[in-house]
């Protein structure tokens, strides 16, 4: 048995550099001790193993969005992912653990969230082909800290009586809109973004200005989410707003006879430009591996994996989101909402800007 084991340390991969090291020690022991050494060592593969059969994912998306997607991965590698959701407060959770965080992948929507983790460095750099590959320079750190894996643009929900073939984010402060207009919170960071982007074109004193007549317009107070803009335009209580396209997507596919589904066979879906620039204002998705990972291996195998064909399909098929990759095919449900035309403006400068736009928000008295 000893001198199995012997043979074996010899032929430990240099990576495990334990048993590599251990190696010459363990031919000088007694027997009692090498019995002793070997419970040891088996102990310490043991729990190498087990540490590479499973992740931590922290992450602020709905749980209900990742679970096809985890399932997948783990039926793939056959490791599973134990996953933390945060609807608030994953920075300053992350920053709380330290170095003892059990988090391997911290994942989260809006630039700018990924950016304010970038910048508390709670990301450590990865150098990944696959990634670095599949994902347009735009659309990933040039640090190799952070990695989006799927698109979201902002688009008009509308009554389908309105007669519209475009429109453009400007044109939701027109007075013809007066008291039909519904918004969730300025401060949520999907109408943050937009607000700062709107910024990035037009400066502080125009979009200030657009935001006024946006409050102006408005039929009931801001605030709610995103699904609630389809619900009140089927209650009649406003003709449009704004909302991310995917929630389209789910609610026109929803069960028949749900409420989901009636919101969603209510509303038409119109992507707006921007006047200066004629694109659609997209956010994104995205992750990276924590910078005190335990299983930093198995963490960037679950970020090549999202960038997979399959799990880009899942995106498009599942989640209703605009996949990075190229070549994936959309939700028909989505592509039947016309061609995404996306604003080229870099996310970075726009993420900039948000603290101008929050201020702003405040300023106005917008969710009052």
């Amino acid at each position: 048995m000893l001198q199995r084991f012997s043979l074996f340390l010899s032929r430990t991969p240099t990576w495990f550099a334990p048993l590599n090291v251990a190696a010459a020690a363990f031919r000088s022991l007694s027997s009692a001790r090498a019995v002793a050494f070997i419970a040891l060592a088996l102990a310490l593969c043991s729990g190498v193993q087990a540490q590479t059969q499973s992740i931590n994912l922290y992450t602020t998306r709905e749980p209900g969005l990742m679970k096809p997607l985890l399932e997948a991965f783990t039926a793939q590698t056959g490791i599973k992912v134990a996953t933390v959701f945060l609807k608030d407060g994953l920075l300053e959770r992350v920053k709380a653990e330290g170095m003892s965080s059990p988090a391997d992948v911290l994942m989260a929507v809006d630039i700018g969230n990924l950016l304010d983790l970038s910048e508390s460095k709670l990301f450590q750099a990865i150098n990944s082909e696959a990634l670095n590959a599949a994902i347009p320079a735009p659309l990933r750190s040039s640090d190799g800290t952070w990695f989006a894996f799927s698109l979201r643009d902002r688009v008009l929900y509308a009554d389908k009586s309105l007669k519209l073939e475009s429109f453009r984010y400007e044109d939701l402060a027109s007075p013809a809109y007066k008291g039909k207009v519904c918004i969730r919170s300025g401060q949520h960071p999907y109408n943050n973004a937009l607000i700062a982007s709107m910024i990035a074109h037009r400066g502080v004193a125009q979009t200030e200005q657009w935001l006024r007549g946006v409050k102006a317009n408005l039929a009931r107070k801001a605030a709610g989410g995103d699904r609630d803009v389809a619900r009140d335009i089927l209650g009649g209580i406003c003709d449009l707003g704004l909302a991310n396209a995917y929630y389209a997507g789910q609610m026109k596919t929803a069960a028949a006879g749900t409420d989901a589904r009636k919101w969603g066979d209510a509303i038409q879906v119109i992507r707006p430009t921007f006047a200066q620039t004629g694109g659609t204002f997209v956010n994104i998705s995205g992750a990276g591996v924590a910078a005190h990972a335990p299983n930093k291996v198995g963490a960037i195998a679950f970020l090549e994996y999202l960038i997979s064909p399959s799990a880009q399909n899942l995106y498009a098929r599942v989640n209703f989101e605009y996949p990075v990759r190229q070549g994936v095919a959309l939700d028909p449900t989505v592509e039947s909402f016309g061609l995404l035309k996306a604003d080229l403006t870099p996310l970075t400068e726009i993420a900039k800007h948000r603290k101008e736009a929050s201020l702003l928000v405040d300023r106005l008295g917008f969710d009052r």
